[in-house]
């Protein structure tokens, strides 16, 4: 129950034995419909000719069979697109493409500064008015690989102008490349097929197609594929940082995310919420879906039947895309209740997280309006307190409850019973990572690259 939404999820795939490499793409797109649901884009190349297609909407929508059929080639790019940075402006549609140079470029994270790029391009001649921080991207990369014609050394030449979190994958010609930042921020995973590689934002593409997980892309590393040949080269000597909000809603819980399981993550986090809690409740509900795993771990350590209570409509849209005024509508037709579930009864309900408040708060007086003796609410995560400037678009600092409000405030203005969060150590043991390996900027304000803000507590 959000107000957070990811940006994007991106896919390479090569395959020597496949002139439909692009379907493989599209499955894998398939698999992470839930990093980005505003448009979706494939790259292709054939050898001779590079081949795109892409559009706003579902990758359901996005592709038939007459689109997936143009896009032949043994090498492709993907990838799913939330409407964060440069808005639903179908211009910033991605892959990015030069014909011209047979170059497909696509993103994933957020550049907090562009200034470099925009003084790069200025300096070169290029236009670039209007263009996002992956279009700038683009147009650098591609002015250097015009120059150079060698991926490496226009990643390299390129890399100093690229100050945020991004993971990439492109096309030059019939080469697939994929590069990571220093700080592994946003994640990409790398796969082995019978006749290739792909690599994709998480396990769950590679699992679709089949392919066996390798290794995570190491941060600062750039990969280039060339039929069954991969070479690496560390641009930059990395320390991952990966951004904890993959462990906390936005990764699918069957995916592994710097080698861990999604899943175990979570359950992980609901024992541990469950531990020593003075709550004696009747029943633990989970909030559909993104609650399920942890209300799971907390009812197995309570020992507290799990009830699926609150049930989500899944053909309304979620509520974090949708403007303010239409918001409330859209919450009030997305849940209902199983009365049987909750009339008289001490429920403990267990979420990711908390962001604005204003849908936990719909949910408990609903929840009491259908007999819910007393609601007490379990939250897998710290207190969301501090922008994300690395890919996720999360709300400004003045609308984040837990950045405005003390704990027992945000209690009674969301009118539950009780209140608890994980704290930032118990959240990094439920992960199974080091506290170093993770970046916990939304809960800290320690920010591992530069960001345009200063914490103020």
């Amino acid at each position: 129950m959000r107000s957070i939404n990811e940006k994007c999820a991106v896919i390479g795939v090569s395959n020597t034995h496949d002139f439909d490499v692009a379907r493989l793409a599209y499955l894998g797109l398939w698999a992470m419909q839930h990093r980005g649901q505003d448009s979706s884009g494939i790259a292709s190349h054939d050898g001779i000719k590079l081949h795109v297609h892409k559009d706003n909407g579902l990758v359901s929508h996005v592709y038939d069979e007459t689109s997936l059929a143009s896009l032949k080639g043994q090498v492709a790019i993907g990838h799913n697109r939330y409407s964060t940075s440069g808005g639903k402006d179908d211009a910033h549609n991605q892959p990015y493409f030069d014909e011209s140079l047979q170059f497909a470029f696509a993103h994933n994270g957020n550049l907090p500064y562009i200034e470099k790029l925009q003084q790069y391009l200025t300096k070169h001649q290029i236009a670039h008015e209007g263009f996002n921080d992956t279009g700038l991207m683009s147009l650098a990369l591609g002015n250097e690989l015009k120059r150079a014609s060698a991926i490496k050394s226009a990643v390299k030449k390129c890399w100093p102008l690229f100050t945020g979190a991004f993971s990439c994958v492109g096309l030059f010609g019939e080469t697939l490349f994929a590069f990571r930042d220093s700080h592994g921020i946003r994640p990409l995973a790398l796969g082995r097929t019978h006749h290739g590689y792909i690599v994709a934002s998480e396990t769950v593409a590679l699992d679709i197609i089949g392919a066996d997980y390798i290794r995570d892309i190491k941060p600062g590393e750039l990969i280039c594929v060339q039929g069954d040949k991969l070479t690496s080269h560390q641009i930059e000597q990395g320390k991952e940082r990966v951004d904890a909000f993959e462990f906390v809603y936005l990764a699918r819980p069957d995916s592994r995310i710097s080698g861990m399981s999604v899943y175990t993550a979570r359950y992980r986090a609901g024992q541990i919420l469950a531990k020593e809690d003075e709550v004696k409740p009747d029943v633990v509900l989970p909030t559909p879906d993104s609650g399920l795993s942890a209300a799971t771990g907390y009812a197995q350590q309570s020992g507290v039947t799990l009830e699926y209570g609150l049930i989500k409509n899944r053909y309304i849209g979620r509520t974090f895309i949708e403007p303010e005024k239409i918001r409330k509508k859209s919450v009030e037709l997305k849940f209902n209740v199983i009365v049987e579930s909750v009339a008289g009864k001490r429920v403990v309900i267990v979420d990711d997280s908390i962001v604005r408040g204003n849908t936990l708060r719909y949910v408990i007086n609903l929840l009491k309006s259908y007999g819910a003796k007393e609601v007490h609410v379990r939250i897998a995560s710290p207190p969301v307190k501090y922008p994300d400037f690395y890919g996720i678009d999360t709300p400004k600092e003045n609308d984040l409850i837990a950045s405005e409000y003390s704990i027992e405030e945000i209690q009674k203005i969301i009118k539950a019973d009780s209140l608890r969060f994980m704290t930032v150590d118990e959240f990094v043991q439920s992960t199974g990572l080091p506290k170093s390996r993770l970046n916990l900027s939304s809960f800290t304000g320690d920010y591992p690259i530069p960001v345009p803000y200063e914490a103020t507590s």
